[in-house]
């Protein structure tokens, strides 16, 4: 087969909760505390992976990690807990995130057309900026290395030095005249955000760069604005997202966006860049809406759709921008709304569900690629392990414990993924 984009969703996992650990995400800081409800977040994520296969396009999934994770309680000597203390209670909840859900930030990826080996790279992102966050990159580069373990067509490379904040594909763009054609990548990085940490590092965007083996010409490092970043802009997916030949972004999502579009458009004269003015949606409204953390994608029809969440579609201005563009005749053609409220509620859209990997299908394991099937498989191990919902106060307990691990390691067997347990 040639080469497709393929998007793997990571499956949320079964200690979903709302503990409210992420600085700068107002979703998350705003649901902090709330009851969350894991089988039914899970069932909603493996209903939009339906969504996108019923349009014709090439899925996959990844497990979710191992929690809670007894690494980190370990390494931070929590072998038990003292309640009184609200650090170490807060320390356990990292151990118990489900964040891993949010697989755009599991690794940044350059197809085989864009690399000097003409492999396809991917390199873990360490996402040292959040603590709950940091102790993912060991478990996700060895499923990464499972999924994709054709050395012949696969590089899989462990995290960039932690000293320098990696959050993966969440600040990271290829533009291309179609996916098998050579690229550019637009890497984003941060430098202020007010009150809110800037995650992406420039020198990690140009680390992975070269470890992928690109083209200098063919790579612009981008700074993202310090406004949208004090916003709540916490990853660059939530103001711009791209596609082949197209750029959607957001007015305040760069730095210098005059500059950065004419950059685009001397490297890649092609492109066509959709910017979405504040006086038509406000970047707060852009941010609460998550209108951009959608996935932009070409379908097989040669078209363009956007898939989105249900609350950006709900948006009045958002809706009435996107009727405005496609009766315009604009690149996208089409706005496909979803249900992933659960994982919203959390702080991460339809974009953040997924990581985009260019590849032929047949050199991925395909345990990690889905059809009807498959989705009917995981819907049953669901319904039947995953807790129906989850109160913040209860992390820690051990029959909760026990339940979260029996379910992973249930799905595990079922897929035949005891590599993982």
């Amino acid at each position: 087969m040639p080469l497709v984009e393929i998007n793997f969703d990571g499956l949320v996992g079964p200690s979903h909760n709302y503990a409210g650990l992420s600085l700068g995400n107002l979703a998350s800081a705003s649901h902090a505390g709330e009851v969350s409800y894991p089988r039914a977040a899970a069932l909603q994520g493996i209903a939009k992976m339906r969504h996108n296969l019923g349009l014709g396009l090439v899925q996959g999934f990844f497990a979710p990690l191992p929690r809670p994770n007894p690494v980190l309680l370990g390494a931070l000597g929590l072998h038990a807990i003292d309640e009184s203390d609200a650090a170490q209670r807060r320390l356990r909840a990292a151990a118990w995130s489900a964040s891993s859900m949010w697989t755009a930030n599991a690794a940044t990826v350059s197809p085989a057309p864009d690399t000097a080996d003409g492999r396809c790279h991917l390199t873990t992102a360490n996402l040292v900026t959040m603590p709950h966050r940091s102790q993912e990159w060991p478990d996700t580069v060895r499923q990464l290395r499972l999924a994709f373990a054709d050395k012949a067509h696969f590089a899989v490379h462990d995290a960039v030095p932690p000293c320098f904040g990696d959050e993966g594909a969440a600040n990271h763009m290829r533009m291309c005249a179609a996916h098998e054609a050579p690229g550019l990548e637009l890497f984003v990085y941060g430098r202020t955000g007010g009150a809110f940490p800037a995650r992406q590092h420039e020198q990690a965007s140009r680390a992975v760069a070269r470890l992928h083996g690109l083209d200098p010409a063919r790579c612009l490092f981008i700074e993202q604005s310090g406004e949208a970043i004090a916003a709540g802009a916490f990853h660059n997916d939530v103001v711009a997202v791209a596609n082949e030949r197209v750029l959607f972004t957001h007015e305040q999502a760069f730095a210098e966006p005059d500059a950065t579009y004419a950059a685009i458009r001397a490297k890649l004269p092609a492109a066509e860049i959709v910017v979405v003015p504040a006086s038509a949606v406000s970047l707060a409204e852009a941010i609460k809406s998550y209108l951009f953390n959608a996935q932009l994608l070409t379908l097989p029809t040669g078209e363009m759709g956007l898939v989105i969440p249900l609350e950006a579609w709900e948006m009045p201005s958002v809706r009435g921008w996107l009727e405005g563009h496609i009766a315009s005749n604009g690149p996208i053609r089409r706005v496909l709304p979803v249900d992933v409220r659960q994982s919203m509620a959390n702080g991460g859209g339809p974009a953040c569900l997924r990581l985009r990997v260019v590849a032929d299908p047949a050199t991925v394991d395909p345990r990690f690629l889905v059809d009807e099937a498959k989705l009917a498989l995981l819907e049953r191990v669901v319904a039947a392990n995953w807790p129906e919902q989850i109160d913040p106060v209860d992390l820690g307990h051990e029959t909760l414990a026990a339940s979260v691990i029996a379910a992973r390691n249930a799905l595990l067997a079922d897929l035949d993924l005891a590599e993982l347990a």
